[in-house]
């Protein structure tokens, strides 16, 4: 049974677009199939893809709050005016292309392998502006992490000199006995002498104090796809915190948040309007200019056109996140009645009224 969508984000029917928004990014963060080995994540993922593509919508929203999830399907049909739900996990070839491939599955080891530890994973959030989000852009970043320190070659000792660990023997593990309800018990635990690497420093090197690793102000150049979808996380492979004795390196995690445009918003590769016009050229027909992310654009209104109608500019989009060309930009008209009218504008409506 399809389960209700407020209760999929977690959020209350009276819930903001800001607060939608926020739990989407979270959940979507934690279910993704790359970083999230369970069975049901993927299916999980895209049911909350599905809430969010519904909710995020006004005109969908209360079509759902008011018919349910019957009310919601009615705009996923023809003319392109469907919702658009990013599938972040359909985009690893993508990324790939752009990032070296580093777009794969979400490691959390970090365990003890003969003493090695796996670095840990650097977390960060870059905000790019809307005509970025929609043309991409390249980045310069600066983050600090930690890196292997040159002096003792990562070994954390000076001049390499180690010894046999005093208090487990090389073995990288110590046997700790207690007294239970149960009668003897005894656990096989890593050495916290030597951190399960068997040996121990004689001298700590000086440049990183025996750590192994040093801070680094580490610089990073990131090019972001054209149309990419906000909210989405890109990983890349060993750029996090290096690891200590010999363990590999953590990754980079960097969650892409586009900001918002005064006007203009982004559903998937198309772009949406409301546009107000005079009651006269709602009758009449005429030509209004309308802001698209190529600039202005003449656009004609039909004679005769409702409050409501939606006008689409063919192309007047960014280009596509997957495929070719531009998508459109959906305008809805917004006819506004006059509130005050001088005594000769009064008499000439009322002529009209005959």
């Amino acid at each position: 049974m399809q389960r209700d969508y407020y209760e999929v984000l977690g959020v209350s029917k009276s819930a903001s677009k800001d607060e939608i928004k926020k739990s989407y990014r979270k959940l979507a963060k934690e279910l993704h199939p790359d970083r999230n080995k369970a069975a049901d994540a993927e299916a999980k993922f895209k049911e909350v893809q599905q809430a969010y593509d519904v909710l995020s919508d006004p005109q969908k929203r209360d079509a759902y709050d008011k018919y349910g999830f019957a009310g919601s399907q009615a705009f996923n049909g023809g003319g392109g005016m469907g919702g658009f739900a990013a599938d972040v996990g359909d985009l690893g070839d993508l990324f790939g292309s752009f990032f070296g491939g580093n777009f794969g599955g979400f490691d959390f080891g970090g365990g003890m392998r003969s003493g090695s530890r796996r670095g840990a994973d650097i977390e960060a959030t870059l905000q790019v502006e809307f005509n970025e989000g929609v043309f991409g852009a390249e980045k310069n970043i600066s983050y600090k992490r930690k890196v292997k320190c040159d002096l003792c070659a990562g070994s954390g000792a000076k001049d390499g000199k180690k010894q046999t660990c005093h208090e487990c023997g090389g073995r990288g593990q110590v046997a700790r006995t207690q007294q239970t309800i149960f009668g003897t018990m005894q656990t096989i635990t890593t050495c916290p002498t030597c951190g399960g690497t068997g040996q121990e420093i004689v001298d700590k090197c000086t440049k990183c104090k025996g750590e192994g690793r040093v801070d680094h102000n580490e610089d990073f150049k990131l090019k972001i796809p054209a149309g990419i979808p906000d909210g989405v996380t890109l990983r890349f492979a060993g750029q996090g915190h290096a690891g200590q004795h010999g363990g590999a390196p953590g990754d980079l995690y960097i969650t892409i948040e586009v900001a918002a445009h005064p006007r203009l918003e982004r559903r998937g590769n198309d772009i949406y309007l409301d546009q107000e016009i005079d009651v006269v050229t709602a009758t009449l027909g005429g030509e209004v200019e309308i802001p698209t992310v190529h600039g202005q654009v003449t656009m004609k209104i039909p004679e005769g056109t409702q409050p409501g109608k939606v006008l689409r500019l063919s192309g007047k989009a960014g280009p596509k996140f997957k495929g070719h060309g531009n998508g459109d930009q959906y305008v809805r008209i917004q006819v506004k009645i006059p509130e005050k009218l001088s005594r000769d504008e009064r008499a000439k409506w009322e002529q009209l009224r005959g």
